[in-house]
């Protein structure tokens, strides 16, 4: 089969590869859609932390974003699996440890991530191999396009869920690419007033088309009380502006990573009686995402620019978006071309 390999930084190519069978408790799935999203960047361009601590090398086969059809079950799998449309959790705890045992196999000290480390074979590729206790089945009225986006809107689901809202409460989302603008839009059908601030104008102007009137850079963003404030940005500075700018006794979420140290000074959350939450992978709320996708109170499809084939996907990752691109910030691979 084709398969997406990186073979260092800067280098990826489409390889012939074996295609996966399924082992015992694995299900295989052809793959359907799969997304690029920017831990896949740093992959490629080699600035991922996980390949200097050696839980990430290459060879490495990326994609954790994605949807398909199980076309073959190993030893132990209910067949009824078989033929079904189904995305999956990217984060493969042992399953055996106190954390998996406790529903947080996504902190197991044993984690491998499906398509980033640990050597998992992820699913820029034609097939896919996945443990059947991580797969999520989807209804028909989730397609392609919505599948490839339930476990980025997992993630948001999570970020929105630990900023403790209520309907009518005010938030204040730092970032508007993939990640911010889905944390967007699940809060507002949860009944929030959502805001967002960014840098990009591409991003603000795609936030106002969503129908975010609150839009903003941070010279224009108003004196309100922010009653959460998430940054789902890659800004060193942001996590203390968030708690600075969020109103006392509330909460600050960080799904966010920056590429250096974020600083915050403790006297501001300890005078103001701020909760802190970081927010890392979208496990517990991949079966919300599928849920509001398939209720249609939540379309994420205008976040995705374009679907190109598997051959694109090194131009994807290096930066290049294809031609007739919308302004959406996520690019889809569809692996059958």
């Amino acid at each position: 089969m084709r398969a997406l390999v990186l073979t260092g930084p800067g280098k990826a190519e489409v390889h012939e590869v074996e295609p996966p069978a399924a082992a015992p408790g694995e299900v295989v799935v052809d793959v359907e859609r799969a997304g690029v999203c920017g831990t896949d960047v740093e992959l490629f361009t080699g600035g991922m932390s996980y390949l200097r601590t050696g839980r990430s090398w290459y060879p490495l086969r990326p994609g954790h974003e994605w949807c398909g059809r199980v076309s073959a079950a190993g030893e132990g799998v209910d067949p009824s699996w078989l033929g079904r449309r189904v995305t999956g959790d990217t984060m493969l705890g042992c399953g055996r440890c106190g954390r998996c045992r406790a529903g947080r196999h996504h902190v197991c000290a044993e984690l491998a991530e499906l398509g980033i480390s640990r050597g998992r074979p992820g699913a820029l590729a034609e097939r896919l191999a996945v443990p059947a206790t991580a797969l999520h089945p989807l209804p028909d009225a989730v397609d392609a396009t919505l599948g490839a986006l339930v476990e980025p809107g997992g993630n948001a689901l999570r970020a929105v869920r630990a900023a403790g809202l209520e309907a009518g409460d005010r938030l204040l989302v730092l970032g508007t690419g993939t990640i911010g603008l889905l944390t967007a839009l699940f809060a507002r059908a949860a009944g929030a007033e959502v805001h967002l601030m960014g840098r990009d104008e591409h991003g603000l102007r795609l936030a106002a088309s969503l129908g975010f009137a609150g839009a903003w850079t941070r010279g224009s963003l108003p004196a309100l009380p922010w009653d959460a404030v998430i940054d789902a940005s890659n800004a060193p500075e942001l996590p203390a502006l968030a708690a600075a700018l969020v109103e006392p006794g509330r909460r600050v979420v960080c799904i966010g990573l920056a590429g250096t140290p974020s600083t915050i000074d403790t006297r501001d959350l300890v005078l103001k009686d701020v909760t802190v939450v970081g927010v890392l992978g979208g496990s517990a709320g991949l079966a919300g995402a599928i849920a509001a996708y398939a209720s249609g109170s939540v379309d994420a499809r205008p976040l995705v620019a374009a679907t190109v084939g598997l051959a694109g996907t090194a131009g994807v990752l290096a930066g290049r978006r294809p031609p007739g691109a919308g302004p959406g910030p996520k690019i889809h691979i569809d692996p059958r071309r």
